[in-house]
């Protein structure tokens, strides 16, 4: 397993370390794809071709507008309504997995359709998170977390020490690690405020 641990800018931080980890012509689904700003920036620079899922109406019209392929579904009802095993090269979901009542099971459902997995998520075990809880005694706050506990849209919160396990006991092979908000190759699960993981079944 690679780790690096970078801070970047321009497009949303998480958004660009993916764009960097695709190959150009692959076949993209992007799950939760909002108003479609990372699935029409890798049309652009990588010429991938593909599909997001987004649930949201504003979100899916936001897509139609940039003429980005969408679906509006709900990810918690699974992909097999519409995709076939192995349908596409990568399989992206970037800051939802928190938001959905099954993430173990859309993990499965990712690696069907696709070859690989990237995710990334605001990783609760981050030092900020932690000094809220420990000293304020309440759920924390922060640029990662905006919501307060009663009208989060998150649900299942993890840290990076929680995704790992699950992906050994799922037999997910971690191909890297990299998380936003540390300079230094040091505790990523302390400093690291959101994690980006690139995966494949073993």
């Amino acid at each position: 397993m690679i780790l690096e641990i970078v801070t970047v800018s321009d497009m949303r931080p998480d958004q660009e370390l993916i764009c960097n980890w695709i190959e150009d012509d692959s076949r993209i689904l992007d799950l939760g794809c909002g108003d479609g700003t990372l699935l029409n920036s890798l049309i652009e620079r990588r010429n991938v071709k593909g599909y997001g899922l987004e649930l949201n109406d504003k979100k899916v019209l936001g897509c139609f507008t940039k003429g980005v392929n969408v679906i509006q579904s709900d990810l918690d009802h699974g992909l097999s309504d519409y995709f076939d095993n192995n349908s596409f090269d990568y399989v992206i979901m970037s800051l939802t997995l928190q938001a959905m009542n099954f993430p173990d099971r859309l993990l499965d459902e990712m690696l069907r359709v696709g070859q690989e997995g990237i995710i990334t998520f605001p990783n609760f075990g981050y030092w900020k998170n932690r000094i809220q809880l420990l000293l304020k005694g309440k759920m924390p706050v922060t640029k990662s977390l905006p919501n307060f506990w009663y009208n989060t849209p998150n649900i299942h919160l993890c840290t990076m020490k929680d995704f790992e396990l699950l992906c050994r006991e799922k037999k997910i092979h971690i191909i890297q690690r990299t998380v936003i908000g540390s300079r230094h190759k040091i505790a990523p699960n302390l400093l690291g405020e959101t994690a980006i993981y690139r995966f494949k079944r073993e």
